[in-house]
């Protein structure tokens, strides 16, 4: 496994070459492998510029997301595709986009559940999907099923703003039966989106999702849960706020998704009220940079060595330099927040903004399946006399997902096709030393 972030280990002999005659005689253990799971509807993103009378005439609320059926779908694919509007297709769907991207960091193994199309033809939906995934994301689990999986049409007016357009095809069709517990429960982290709760009409990708939770609970395996849209939080925040509660160790969110789940519309009281129903929060604010939000032990709290900020919870980031534990694993817990601007100010040209969240998760995702490669192979290490929750602190998990972001940021594509420069030429080597 990749080590997150910008890392400097000088090593003063070959540490994996051993003496050839000591070798004879010792077996050396083969590392521990780690790698994360996660449950997705898979989908294939199709993106376009439109006029608004399209979005009148489909019945597609502008700024909003609405599904659609598969005939409505052929009939806007076959119109955008005649018209030359669509500018690009992508393997899509919050968790594929975050597994791929987690693999491309960590170079190592990840596990996706979801379904995918049992026949697939060259230039279908299932093709481009495949085709668009890391080899490093085990596809071996998916469930197949017949028709098409589903599609995400992304459908971007002249102001900028982004409607969304979803047809179902088979994505929700998955079935506990399809989830092995044992992968689940070997695994650093279980990821999901909010939007499996969702399922209807005899789809059963809900059941699957809890299903699954349930097997990660009963072996301590962190559940991480993605908001994915306002507008399915804001229907029921109390329902929201209570499954959290019951159910999600990590929440990631964006700053519109923390407004409808916890009523404030500042991100850093909105990280700090989520608190309130798991152990850490990841939020992502646009131009105003990204947040982290956890707990630490009050004995094991560092202070940091930035400069203090001011905000809503005045010098919030004092402890940043704390490393996130379980809350349940502290004697007297202590809430931490950090936070970082947009990385080099943000790109000159924003090529994408729909995957930066995705990406930023995928960066706090490799640091706690790090965690967990470093403990069951150096279990000598002074790092884990503590149990903690990631590997590195809260302030440096802000600067790695900040920089994975910022990747997707300059880039057309949700996901990553290849890992972060082993040095940055573009930046002052300050930004991981400071």
């Amino acid at each position: 496994m990749k080590f997150p972030g910008q890392r400097k280990s000088k090593h003063y002999f070959p540490v994996k070459t051993r003496d050839p005659l000591l070798e004879q005689l010792t077996q050396q253990p083969q590392p521990f492998a780690t790698y994360i799971s996660g449950i997705d509807q898979t989908l294939v993103d199709i993106e376009a510029k439109v006029e608004d009378e399209l979005l009148s005439r489909y019945g597609l609320p502008k700024g909003n997301s609405t599904l659609i059926n598969d005939e409505q779908a052929h009939t806007l694919y076959t119109e955008l595709k005649q018209n030359g509007l669509i500018s690009d297709e992508f393997a899509g769907g919050t968790i594929g986009n975050t597994v791929h991207n987690y693999s491309i960091l960590a170079d190592d193994r990840s596990v996706l559940f979801g379904v995918m199309s049992q026949n697939i033809e060259v230039g279908s939906y299932a093709y481009r999907y495949l085709c668009n995934t890391s080899s490093k994301v085990d596809l071996n689990y998916l469930q197949p099923v017949d028709g098409p999986i589903g599609r995400c049409f992304t459908l971007i007016s002249d102001c900028g703003e982004r409607t969304f357009a979803i047809s179902k095809g088979a994505m929700d069709k998955l079935t506990p039966e399809y989830i092995d517990k044992d992968i689940v429960q070997g695994s650093s982290a279980l990821v999901l989106t909010a939007y499996l709760m969702r399922a209807s009409g005899g789809d059963r990708i809900t059941d699957a999702a809890m299903c699954a939770i349930e097997y990660a609970k009963a072996a301590e395996v962190p559940v991480v849960l993605t908001l994915g849209t306002r507008f399915l939080i804001e229907e029921d925040p109390i329902w929201w706020q209570n499954f959290i509660q019951e159910h999600v160790t990590i929440l990631a969110m964006n700053e519109d998704e923390g407004e409808a789940l916890t009523g404030f519309r500042d991100p850093l009281l909105a990280s700090e009220k989520a608190l309130e129903w798991c152990d850490m929060v990841l939020t992502t604010a646009g131009p105003i940079g990204l947040y982290t939000a956890g707990y630490t032990d009050d004995a094991e709290k560092r202070e940091t060595s930035h400069t203090l900020l001011p905000g809503a919870i005045p010098e919030f980031n004092r402890y940043e330099f704390s490393r996130p534990k379980l809350k349940s694993d502290c004697e007297n817990p202590i809430k931490v927040y950090a936070h970082i601007s947009p990385y080099m100010g943000g790109p000159e040209k924003i090529g994408n903004t729909n995957g930066a969240g995705d990406g930023a998760l995928s960066a706090l995702l490799h640091d706690l399946a790090a965690n967990t490669f470093h403990k069951t192979n150096v279990p000598g290490s002074s790092k884990h006399k503590r149990d903690g929750l990631c590997y590195s602190s809260f302030s440096q998990i802000c600067k790695y997902a900040n920089r994975v972001a910022y990747e997707v940021l300059a880039q057309h594509s949700p996901r990553l096709s290849r890992g972060l420069p082993e040095r940055e030429d573009s930046l002052e080597e300050s930004y991981w030393e400071r």
